[in-house]
Protein backbone atom coordinates (compact mmCIF):
# COMPACT_ATOMS: atom_id res chain seq x y z
CA UNK A 1 0.00 0.00 0.00
CA UNK A 2 1.43 3.26 -1.25
CA UNK A 3 2.05 5.86 1.57
CA UNK A 4 1.90 9.27 1.74
CA UNK A 5 4.71 11.60 3.61
CA UNK A 6 3.31 11.59 6.70
CA UNK A 7 3.68 8.97 8.68
CA UNK A 8 0.78 7.07 9.26
CA UNK A 9 -0.95 7.99 6.53
CA UNK A 10 -1.89 6.09 3.96
CA UNK A 11 -2.46 6.02 0.27
CA UNK A 12 -6.26 4.30 0.13
CA UNK A 13 -6.15 4.34 -3.93
CA UNK A 14 -3.52 1.04 -3.87
CA UNK A 15 -3.04 -2.13 -1.83
CA UNK A 16 -5.85 -4.82 -0.81
CA UNK A 17 -8.77 -3.22 -0.50
CA UNK A 18 -10.07 -5.37 2.78
CA UNK A 19 -6.40 -4.63 4.93
CA UNK A 20 -6.83 -0.87 4.24
CA UNK A 21 -10.54 -1.03 5.66
CA UNK A 22 -9.61 -2.75 8.38
CA UNK A 23 -6.66 -0.53 9.40
CA UNK A 24 -8.63 2.29 9.20
CA UNK A 25 -11.79 1.85 10.73
CA UNK A 26 -10.09 0.22 13.83
CA UNK A 27 -8.68 3.69 15.33
CA UNK A 28 -12.15 4.90 13.99
CA UNK A 29 -14.00 2.41 16.54
CA UNK A 30 -11.59 3.42 19.22
CA UNK A 31 -12.91 7.12 18.80
CA UNK A 32 -16.12 6.25 18.83
CA UNK A 33 -15.60 4.13 22.06
CA UNK A 34 -13.67 7.33 23.29
CA UNK A 35 -15.99 9.76 22.64
CA UNK A 36 -19.11 7.76 24.30
CA UNK A 37 -17.00 7.72 27.29
CA UNK A 38 -16.16 11.33 27.40
CA UNK A 39 -20.10 12.44 26.69
CA UNK A 40 -20.38 10.72 30.15
CA UNK A 41 -17.69 11.51 32.13
CA UNK A 42 -19.45 14.69 33.02
CA UNK A 43 -22.85 13.63 34.47
CA UNK A 44 -20.83 10.79 36.38
CA UNK A 45 -18.94 13.27 38.09
CA UNK A 46 -22.10 15.32 38.68
CA UNK A 47 -24.51 12.91 39.42
CA UNK A 48 -21.68 11.62 42.22
CA UNK A 49 -20.38 14.81 43.26
CA UNK A 50 -23.37 17.60 43.09
CA UNK A 51 -26.86 17.74 43.91
CA UNK A 52 -29.76 16.14 41.75
CA UNK A 53 -30.61 19.38 40.62
CA UNK A 54 -26.93 20.09 39.55
CA UNK A 55 -27.40 16.67 37.80
CA UNK A 56 -30.44 17.44 35.97
CA UNK A 57 -28.84 20.78 34.75
CA UNK A 58 -26.04 19.06 33.32
CA UNK A 59 -28.62 16.36 31.96
CA UNK A 60 -30.97 19.47 30.50
CA UNK A 61 -28.17 20.54 28.32
CA UNK A 62 -27.00 17.32 26.87
CA UNK A 63 -29.28 17.75 24.18
CA UNK A 64 -28.34 21.16 22.86
CA UNK A 65 -24.77 19.69 22.93
CA UNK A 66 -25.90 16.06 21.45
CA UNK A 67 -27.47 18.61 17.95
CA UNK A 68 -24.10 20.69 18.14
CA UNK A 69 -21.59 17.98 18.15
CA UNK A 70 -23.44 16.41 15.54
CA UNK A 71 -23.98 18.88 13.69
CA UNK A 72 -20.21 20.09 13.39
CA UNK A 73 -18.89 16.25 12.81
CA UNK A 74 -21.03 16.28 9.48
CA UNK A 75 -19.56 19.75 8.54
CA UNK A 76 -16.34 18.21 8.82
CA UNK A 77 -17.16 14.78 6.58
CA UNK A 78 -17.74 17.87 3.82
CA UNK A 79 -14.09 18.82 4.46
CA UNK A 80 -13.01 15.56 4.99
CA UNK A 81 -14.56 14.66 1.81
CA UNK A 82 -12.95 17.60 -0.61
CA UNK A 83 -9.61 17.27 0.95
CA UNK A 84 -9.32 13.16 0.63
CA UNK A 85 -10.61 13.84 -3.86
CA UNK A 86 -7.90 16.19 -3.64
CA UNK A 87 -5.23 13.91 -2.34
CA UNK A 88 -6.48 11.06 -4.55
CA UNK A 89 -6.28 13.36 -7.72
CA UNK A 90 -2.91 14.51 -6.74
CA UNK A 91 -3.89 17.92 -6.93
CA UNK A 92 -1.13 19.79 -4.33
CA UNK A 93 -2.83 23.41 -4.68
CA UNK A 94 -6.63 22.19 -4.14
CA UNK A 95 -4.56 20.10 -0.92
CA UNK A 96 -3.17 23.22 0.48
CA UNK A 97 -6.34 25.53 -0.41
CA UNK A 98 -9.01 22.84 0.94
CA UNK A 99 -6.65 22.42 4.10
CA UNK A 100 -6.34 26.38 4.79
CA UNK A 101 -9.81 27.25 3.99
CA UNK A 102 -10.70 23.85 6.69
CA UNK A 103 -8.95 25.76 9.42
CA UNK A 104 -9.76 29.45 8.49
CA UNK A 105 -14.12 28.33 8.04
CA UNK A 106 -13.23 26.39 11.52
CA UNK A 107 -11.83 29.14 13.63
CA UNK A 108 -14.37 31.76 12.25
CA UNK A 109 -17.70 30.07 12.38
CA UNK A 110 -16.19 28.58 16.39
CA UNK A 111 -16.26 32.52 17.25
CA UNK A 112 -19.35 33.93 15.66
CA UNK A 113 -21.42 30.25 17.08
CA UNK A 114 -19.71 30.86 20.47
CA UNK A 115 -21.08 34.41 21.06
CA UNK A 116 -24.45 33.56 19.57
CA UNK A 117 -24.03 30.39 22.01
CA UNK A 118 -23.63 32.35 25.02
CA UNK A 119 -26.25 35.30 24.49
CA UNK A 120 -28.93 32.41 23.44
CA UNK A 121 -28.36 29.67 25.89
CA UNK A 122 -31.10 31.07 28.26
CA UNK A 123 -33.51 31.49 25.27
CA UNK A 124 -32.71 27.44 23.99
CA UNK A 125 -33.26 26.01 27.55
CA UNK A 126 -36.43 27.78 27.76
CA UNK A 127 -37.99 27.06 24.20
CA UNK A 128 -37.13 23.28 25.68
CA UNK A 129 -39.17 23.86 28.50
CA UNK A 130 -36.47 23.53 31.08
CA UNK A 131 -37.72 23.88 35.13
CA UNK A 132 -37.10 27.63 36.44
CA UNK A 133 -35.98 25.33 39.38
CA UNK A 134 -32.57 24.15 37.31
CA UNK A 135 -32.75 26.82 34.82
CA UNK A 136 -29.94 29.17 36.46
CA UNK A 137 -27.14 26.26 36.64
CA UNK A 138 -28.33 24.96 33.26
CA UNK A 139 -27.34 27.93 31.75
CA UNK A 140 -24.18 28.22 33.45
CA UNK A 141 -23.25 25.19 32.45
CA UNK A 142 -24.55 25.94 28.93
CA UNK A 143 -22.78 29.18 28.11
CA UNK A 144 -19.20 28.01 29.53
CA UNK A 145 -19.36 24.96 27.30
CA UNK A 146 -20.29 27.53 24.31
CA UNK A 147 -16.98 29.04 25.48
CA UNK A 148 -15.31 25.89 24.34
CA UNK A 149 -17.38 25.35 20.99
CA UNK A 150 -14.64 27.07 18.86
CA UNK A 151 -12.12 23.94 20.23
CA UNK A 152 -15.19 21.53 19.34
CA UNK A 153 -15.48 22.45 15.58
CA UNK A 154 -11.59 22.57 15.19
CA UNK A 155 -10.90 19.59 16.15
CA UNK A 156 -13.72 18.41 14.38
CA UNK A 157 -12.33 19.61 11.25
CA UNK A 158 -9.00 19.01 11.89
CA UNK A 159 -9.33 15.56 12.68
CA UNK A 160 -11.23 15.70 9.34
CA UNK A 161 -8.02 16.87 7.33
CA UNK A 162 -6.09 13.91 8.94
CA UNK A 163 -8.40 11.41 8.41
CA UNK A 164 -8.96 12.30 5.01
CA UNK A 165 -4.52 11.97 4.38
CA UNK A 166 -5.44 7.96 5.32
CA UNK A 167 -4.75 8.48 9.01
CA UNK A 168 -6.93 7.72 11.54
CA UNK A 169 -4.70 6.79 14.61
CA UNK A 170 -3.83 10.20 15.12
CA UNK A 171 -7.39 11.45 15.67
CA UNK A 172 -7.75 8.57 17.97
CA UNK A 173 -4.85 9.44 20.29
CA UNK A 174 -5.66 13.39 20.70
CA UNK A 175 -9.12 12.29 21.67
CA UNK A 176 -8.03 9.53 24.19
CA UNK A 177 -5.40 12.57 25.64
CA UNK A 178 -8.39 14.74 25.90
CA UNK A 179 -10.88 12.27 27.78
CA UNK A 180 -7.99 11.80 30.20
CA UNK A 181 -7.22 15.11 30.72
CA UNK A 182 -11.47 15.35 30.98
CA UNK A 183 -11.57 13.12 33.72
CA UNK A 184 -8.81 15.05 35.56
CA UNK A 185 -10.05 18.22 35.10
CA UNK A 186 -13.46 16.75 36.55
CA UNK A 187 -11.88 15.20 39.19
CA UNK A 188 -10.04 18.13 40.39
CA UNK A 189 -12.10 21.27 39.78
CA UNK A 190 -15.70 19.49 41.24
CA UNK A 191 -13.68 18.56 44.36
CA UNK A 192 -12.38 21.65 45.36
CA UNK A 193 -15.07 23.68 43.12
CA UNK A 194 -18.24 21.37 43.20
CA UNK A 195 -20.52 23.55 40.84
CA UNK A 196 -21.46 22.89 37.91
CA UNK A 197 -19.30 25.02 36.06
CA UNK A 198 -16.62 23.10 36.96
CA UNK A 199 -17.58 20.50 35.17
CA UNK A 200 -18.10 22.39 32.01
CA UNK A 201 -14.40 23.71 32.48
CA UNK A 202 -13.30 20.27 32.60
CA UNK A 203 -14.86 19.91 28.78
CA UNK A 204 -13.40 22.95 27.75
CA UNK A 205 -9.99 22.17 28.89
CA UNK A 206 -10.28 18.89 27.55
CA UNK A 207 -11.70 19.84 24.21
CA UNK A 208 -9.12 22.75 23.62
CA UNK A 209 -6.12 19.85 24.47
CA UNK A 210 -6.92 17.59 21.55
CA UNK A 211 -8.12 20.74 19.04
CA UNK A 212 -4.41 21.94 20.12
CA UNK A 213 -2.64 18.41 19.75
CA UNK A 214 -4.28 18.12 15.96
CA UNK A 215 -3.41 21.78 14.50
CA UNK A 216 0.24 21.01 16.10
CA UNK A 217 0.62 17.58 14.31
CA UNK A 218 -1.10 19.57 11.14
CA UNK A 219 1.82 22.12 11.70
CA UNK A 220 4.65 19.32 11.75
CA UNK A 221 3.52 17.69 8.58
CA UNK A 222 6.11 17.96 5.43
CA UNK A 223 3.18 17.09 2.84
CA UNK A 224 0.57 18.94 1.20
CA UNK A 225 -1.88 18.97 4.63
CA UNK A 226 0.76 20.92 6.59
CA UNK A 227 -0.84 24.10 8.45
CA UNK A 228 1.28 27.14 7.75
CA UNK A 229 -0.91 29.98 9.30
CA UNK A 230 0.01 32.72 7.27
CA UNK A 231 -1.88 31.13 4.66
CA UNK A 232 -5.10 30.44 6.47
CA UNK A 233 -8.16 32.15 4.50
CA UNK A 234 -11.58 31.17 3.58
CA UNK A 235 -11.37 30.58 -0.36
CA UNK A 236 -14.94 31.06 -1.79
CA UNK A 237 -15.34 28.13 -4.29
CA UNK A 238 -13.21 25.45 -1.56
CA UNK A 239 -16.04 27.07 1.38
CA UNK A 240 -19.13 26.26 -1.27
CA UNK A 241 -17.60 22.58 -2.05
CA UNK A 242 -17.50 22.18 1.82
CA UNK A 243 -20.96 23.46 2.72
CA UNK A 244 -22.97 21.32 -0.30
CA UNK A 245 -21.65 18.11 1.66
CA UNK A 246 -21.21 19.27 5.20
CA UNK A 247 -24.61 21.01 5.39
CA UNK A 248 -26.57 18.33 4.37
CA UNK A 249 -24.36 15.37 6.79
CA UNK A 250 -24.36 17.96 9.32
CA UNK A 251 -28.64 18.86 9.31
CA UNK A 252 -29.26 15.23 8.95
CA UNK A 253 -27.40 14.69 12.60
CA UNK A 254 -29.13 17.25 14.30
CA UNK A 255 -32.53 16.50 12.85
CA UNK A 256 -32.05 12.45 13.54
CA UNK A 257 -31.21 13.70 17.28
CA UNK A 258 -34.10 16.19 17.48
CA UNK A 259 -36.13 13.07 16.15
CA UNK A 260 -35.30 11.18 19.41
CA UNK A 261 -37.60 13.27 21.38
CA UNK A 262 -40.93 11.61 19.47
CA UNK A 263 -39.34 7.84 20.58
CA UNK A 264 -38.69 9.23 24.16
CA UNK A 265 -42.07 10.68 24.07
CA UNK A 266 -43.79 7.09 23.33
CA UNK A 267 -41.46 5.17 25.69
CA UNK A 268 -41.96 7.66 28.56
CA UNK A 269 -45.80 6.60 28.32
CA UNK A 270 -44.93 3.03 28.88
CA UNK A 271 -43.82 3.81 32.66
CA UNK A 272 -40.38 3.20 34.13
CA UNK A 273 -39.74 -0.58 33.31
CA UNK A 274 -39.77 0.77 29.69
CA UNK A 275 -37.73 4.02 30.31
CA UNK A 276 -35.03 1.69 32.06
CA UNK A 277 -35.19 -0.88 29.30
CA UNK A 278 -34.43 1.50 26.42
CA UNK A 279 -32.31 3.31 28.44
CA UNK A 280 -29.80 0.26 28.58
CA UNK A 281 -30.89 -0.90 25.28
CA UNK A 282 -29.36 1.99 23.50
CA UNK A 283 -25.79 1.26 25.78
CA UNK A 284 -26.34 -2.35 24.89
CA UNK A 285 -26.77 -1.89 21.20
CA UNK A 286 -23.50 0.23 20.91
CA UNK A 287 -21.54 -3.17 20.43
CA UNK A 288 -23.71 -3.23 17.35
CA UNK A 289 -23.73 0.44 16.41
CA UNK A 290 -20.30 1.70 16.83
CA UNK A 291 -18.19 -0.90 14.41
CA UNK A 292 -20.95 0.09 11.51
CA UNK A 293 -19.98 4.00 12.25
CA UNK A 294 -16.43 3.12 12.20
CA UNK A 295 -16.56 0.82 8.73
CA UNK A 296 -18.68 3.94 7.20
CA UNK A 297 -16.45 6.29 8.24
CA UNK A 298 -13.84 4.62 6.41
CA UNK A 299 -15.65 4.24 3.31
CA UNK A 300 -15.50 8.19 3.08
CA UNK A 301 -12.25 8.35 3.28
CA UNK A 302 -11.56 5.99 1.12
CA UNK A 303 -13.98 6.59 -1.52
CA UNK A 304 -13.04 10.36 -1.29
CA UNK A 305 -9.45 9.33 -2.12
CA UNK A 306 -10.43 6.84 -5.18
CA UNK A 307 -13.00 9.12 -6.74
CA UNK A 308 -10.51 11.58 -6.82
CA UNK A 309 -8.08 8.98 -8.61
CA UNK A 310 -10.34 8.37 -10.71
CA UNK A 311 -11.07 4.67 -9.71
CA UNK A 312 -14.47 4.03 -9.56
CA UNK A 313 -14.40 0.67 -9.66
CA UNK A 314 -12.12 -0.18 -7.12
CA UNK A 315 -15.15 1.99 -4.78
CA UNK A 316 -17.64 -0.58 -5.87
CA UNK A 317 -15.17 -3.30 -5.03
CA UNK A 318 -15.00 -1.75 -1.59
CA UNK A 319 -18.49 -1.05 -0.81
CA UNK A 320 -19.08 -5.13 -1.59
CA UNK A 321 -16.30 -5.88 0.78
CA UNK A 322 -17.29 -3.68 3.54
CA UNK A 323 -20.87 -4.82 3.65
CA UNK A 324 -19.54 -8.40 3.46
CA UNK A 325 -17.10 -7.70 6.47
CA UNK A 326 -19.88 -5.62 8.04
CA UNK A 327 -22.70 -8.30 7.67
CA UNK A 328 -20.85 -10.85 8.82
CA UNK A 329 -19.49 -9.23 12.13
CA UNK A 330 -22.82 -7.31 13.04
CA UNK A 331 -24.51 -11.17 13.04
CA UNK A 332 -22.23 -12.87 14.81
CA UNK A 333 -22.48 -10.02 17.78
CA UNK A 334 -26.71 -10.06 17.32
CA UNK A 335 -26.45 -13.93 17.85
CA UNK A 336 -24.18 -13.41 20.79
CA UNK A 337 -26.74 -10.50 22.26
CA UNK A 338 -29.33 -12.52 21.63
CA UNK A 339 -27.59 -15.36 23.36
CA UNK A 340 -26.58 -13.66 26.24
CA UNK A 341 -28.82 -10.75 26.53
CA UNK A 342 -29.60 -11.04 29.70
CA UNK A 343 -26.43 -10.65 31.12
CA UNK A 344 -25.51 -7.95 28.70
CA UNK A 345 -28.68 -6.29 30.46
CA UNK A 346 -27.21 -7.42 33.90
CA UNK A 347 -24.48 -5.07 33.10
CA UNK A 348 -26.45 -2.06 33.78
CA UNK A 349 -29.29 -3.21 35.50
CA UNK A 350 -30.05 -6.12 38.25
CA UNK A 351 -34.06 -5.88 38.07
CA UNK A 352 -35.61 -8.97 36.34
CA UNK A 353 -38.54 -6.74 35.12
CA UNK A 354 -36.25 -4.01 33.18
CA UNK A 355 -33.95 -7.24 31.43
CA UNK A 356 -37.31 -8.76 30.26
CA UNK A 357 -38.52 -5.59 28.87
CA UNK A 358 -34.74 -5.64 27.25
CA UNK A 359 -34.68 -8.93 25.94
CA UNK A 360 -38.47 -8.19 24.33
CA UNK A 361 -36.81 -5.37 22.45
CA UNK A 362 -33.65 -6.57 20.87
CA UNK A 363 -35.81 -10.06 19.84
CA UNK A 364 -37.22 -7.92 17.61
CA UNK A 365 -34.61 -5.56 16.70
CA UNK A 366 -31.19 -7.32 16.94
CA UNK A 367 -32.25 -9.92 13.90
CA UNK A 368 -32.55 -7.08 11.54
CA UNK A 369 -29.79 -4.84 12.27
CA UNK A 370 -27.85 -5.87 9.26
CA UNK A 371 -30.17 -3.86 7.84
CA UNK A 372 -27.68 -0.72 9.38
CA UNK A 373 -25.09 -2.02 7.71
CA UNK A 374 -26.03 -1.58 3.68
CA UNK A 375 -27.79 1.66 4.91
CA UNK A 376 -24.71 3.18 6.53
CA UNK A 377 -22.07 2.04 4.11
CA UNK A 378 -23.68 2.72 1.03
CA UNK A 379 -24.46 6.34 2.75
CA UNK A 380 -21.14 7.24 3.48
CA UNK A 381 -19.93 5.97 -0.13
CA UNK A 382 -22.11 8.18 -1.85
CA UNK A 383 -21.04 11.51 0.28
CA UNK A 384 -17.59 10.37 -0.40
CA UNK A 385 -17.94 11.04 -3.71
CA UNK A 386 -19.68 13.99 -3.21
CA UNK A 387 -23.37 14.05 -3.42
CA UNK A 388 -24.01 14.20 0.30
CA UNK A 389 -28.12 15.34 -0.35
CA UNK A 390 -29.76 12.08 -1.55
CA UNK A 391 -28.34 10.21 1.69
CA UNK A 392 -29.67 13.24 3.75
CA UNK A 393 -33.02 13.10 2.03
CA UNK A 394 -33.53 9.55 2.11
CA UNK A 395 -32.19 9.26 5.89
CA UNK A 396 -34.38 11.87 6.94
CA UNK A 397 -37.62 10.47 5.45
CA UNK A 398 -37.25 6.74 6.38
CA UNK A 399 -35.82 7.80 10.06
CA UNK A 400 -37.31 10.09 11.29
CA UNK A 401 -40.71 11.21 9.11
CA UNK A 402 -41.52 7.16 8.87
CA UNK A 403 -40.45 6.19 12.21
CA UNK A 404 -42.13 8.89 13.63
CA UNK A 405 -45.57 7.84 11.50
CA UNK A 406 -45.00 4.77 12.18
CA UNK A 407 -44.86 5.96 15.89
CA UNK A 408 -48.33 7.44 16.37
CA UNK A 409 -49.84 4.64 14.31
CA UNK A 410 -48.46 1.37 15.83
CA UNK A 411 -48.41 2.86 18.93
CA UNK A 412 -52.09 3.86 18.67
CA UNK A 413 -53.14 0.13 18.14
CA UNK A 414 -50.76 -1.71 20.04
CA UNK A 415 -49.43 0.16 23.18
CA UNK A 416 -46.45 -1.79 24.17
CA UNK A 417 -42.81 -2.12 24.42
CA UNK A 418 -42.54 -4.19 20.92
CA UNK A 419 -44.62 -1.29 19.65
CA UNK A 420 -41.67 1.01 19.75
CA UNK A 421 -38.98 -1.49 18.81
CA UNK A 422 -41.06 -2.61 15.45
CA UNK A 423 -40.48 0.89 13.98
CA UNK A 424 -36.80 0.60 14.06
CA UNK A 425 -36.10 -2.54 11.35
CA UNK A 426 -38.62 -0.73 9.64
CA UNK A 427 -37.07 2.34 8.99
CA UNK A 428 -33.93 0.95 8.49
CA UNK A 429 -35.10 -1.51 6.01
CA UNK A 430 -36.84 1.36 4.18
CA UNK A 431 -33.75 3.82 4.30
CA UNK A 432 -31.47 0.51 2.85
CA UNK A 433 -33.53 -0.39 0.27
CA UNK A 434 -34.11 3.58 -1.06
CA UNK A 435 -30.08 3.95 -0.56
CA UNK A 436 -29.35 0.89 -2.54
CA UNK A 437 -31.65 1.90 -5.04
CA UNK A 438 -30.18 5.38 -5.55
CA UNK A 439 -26.70 3.03 -5.52
CA UNK A 440 -27.34 1.06 -8.41
CA UNK A 441 -28.63 4.03 -9.84
CA UNK A 442 -24.79 5.14 -10.16
CA UNK A 443 -25.53 8.92 -11.11
CA UNK A 444 -23.40 9.83 -7.59
CA UNK A 445 -19.97 8.48 -9.33
CA UNK A 446 -20.39 9.79 -12.50
CA UNK A 447 -17.40 12.11 -13.46
CA UNK A 448 -19.26 15.57 -13.25
CA UNK A 449 -19.75 14.70 -9.73
CA UNK A 450 -16.24 14.67 -8.39
CA UNK A 451 -15.01 17.76 -6.63
CA UNK A 452 -11.72 19.31 -8.11
CA UNK A 453 -10.02 22.77 -7.37
CA UNK A 454 -8.28 22.26 -10.73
Amino acid sequence: MGRLKSKNSYDLTEGAIWKQLVLFALPLLGSSLIQQLYNTVDLLFVGNCLSKNSYAAVGASSLIINCMVGFFTGMSVGSGVVISQAIGCRDKKATRDSVHTAVGLSLTGGVVLMLAGCIGAPYFLRWMGVEIAIMAEAVSYLRIYFLSLTSVITYNMASGIIRATGNSSVPMLTQLAGGIANVIADAVLIRNFPCVESAAWASMISQTLAAGMCLVYLMKQDGDCRLIWREVQIQKEILLRIIKIGVPAGFQNLVITLSNIFAQYHINSLGVDAISAYTTYFRVELLLYHPIIALGQAMTTFTGQNIGAGKPDRVKKGVKICICMGAFLNVATAIFLLLFGPQAFGLFTKDADVIECGMKIIRITFPFYWFYVILEVLADTIRGAGKALPPMIIILSSMCILRTALLFFIMGKWHEIQGIAVTYPISWGAAALCMLIYYLRKSWIEPGNRISAS
